[in-house]
């Protein structure tokens, strides 16, 4: 047995002077589609960071991405064969500055946030052709700005009634105006009739 251990002690490296990082460390600039590739994967970042570089420290579970020394952003790590990670709140301001950006973007099968969303604008795209994309965008930046799970019940009972609809429709349903309160006038009461009150009570 320490003839065996001793065999062994001959082929051990040194240990390392300092403890093992915890996380791979990237320096990464974003690109025009508000990405960064980390680990060969690609994943959006806020898109106010398009042109600038960040650091992002892949851990065994998730990336974290930091800007100027700040943190920015922390997402689940991509494995097996996923290799694109967008988040459609990190574009959807830009996107609906520009609405026709949304057409170009290299990765738009990623701005479907669930089925629902993906079956709501292939009907805007039959009831409103190129139109469509303008409308859908509008939608998701609802989703984005309010609650996505009512957006997506809107979209399903919309869907489910069979009519064409878009985003004015979505939002009136997602988001309904707030109900006027009616003005209720109330006259100063006439002492007067108080004290003719408590005399005929007598």
């Amino acid at each position: 047995m320490q003839e065996a251990l001793a065999l062994e002690r001959k082929h051990l490296r040194a240990l390392p002077a300092a403890r093992v990082p915890d996380y791979t460390t990237y320096q990464a600039t974003v690109r025009r589609w508000s990405t960064i590739r980390v680990g060969g994967r690609a994943y959006s970042v806020p898109s106010r960071l398009i042109g600038h570089e960040v650091e992002a420290r892949q851990y065994a579970n998730e990336v974290v991405v930091y800007y100027a020394g700040r943190l920015v952003e922390t997402m689940p790590r991509l494995r097996g064969d996923q290799d694109v990670r967008i988040d459609y709140r990190h574009i959807i301001w830009s996107l609906v500055r520009k609405p026709g950006a949304f057409a170009r973007y290299r990765f738009r099968e990623e701005l479907f946030p669930s089925m629902t969303f993906r079956r709501a604008y292939d009907q805007l795209r039959r009831w409103r052709g190129e139109r469509a994309d303008i409308e859908y965008v509008r939608i998701l930046h609802l989703a984005a700005s309010t609650l996505e799970t009512r957006v997506e019940r809107s979209l399903a009972e919309l869907l489910a009634g069979g009519e064409s609809f878009d985003y004015a429709a979505v939002k009136a349903l997602a988001h309904p105006e707030a109900a006027e309160v009616p003005v209720v006038s109330i006259p100063e009461p006439d002492l007067a009739e108080y004290d003719r009150f408590l005399g005929g009570a007598r």
